[in-house]
């Protein structure tokens, strides 16, 4: 261990974003199964949506003014400051408990789940591992993504 993260940087363990409620329209699901390209009817009728449609679902709009040259919000991460800047995608598992359809109301919660060192062959690395849950508006879980950073 590099003894980068401080008790402050572990406190945020546990800590949640406030709850954002979106309602899905057949349209939203539309519009973004013929953005993706998607080949399949039940998607580009509106009857379903895509796997990736939750893809920053619960994000703030922002104008385009607002976001890096990589499409991404700029410094709007909910966490600490980390003293390693390079941010990276470590990975993602999805656990999709039933298909988000039109007219559903959701409600998505993220969380920071962990938050540890590793020495990498070029450096230290600082994991940091968020969940996101999604239930519909009688409570019950849509999906569950879980997303590793590492930032270097």
């Amino acid at each position: 261990m590099t003894g980068l993260l401080t008790e402050a940087h572990r406190a945020w363990i546990g800590h949640e974003t406030p709850a954002v409620e979106v309602e899905v329209s057949r349209r939203d699901i539309i519009k973004y199964a013929i953005a993706t390209e998607q080949v399949r009817e039940i998607y580009l009728q509106g009857d379903e949506a895509p796997l990736m449609f939750i893809f920053n679902l619960f994000g703030a709009l922002r104008p385009v003014s607002a976001l890096r040259e990589d499409g991404l919000p700029s410094g709007t991460s909910a966490g600490p400051k980390l003293p390693l800047q390079r941010v990276m995608a470590g990975g993602v598992a999805l656990s999709i408990h039933r298909p988000i359809r039109p007219g559903d109301r959701l409600t998505g919660v993220n969380r920071i789940t962990d938050m540890y060192e590793k020495s990498g062959r070029q450096g230290p690395l600082i994991f940091t591992e968020r969940e996101l849950r999604v239930t519909d508006a009688a409570g019950e879980s849509v999906l569950v993504e879980k997303q590793t950073s590492i930032a270097r």
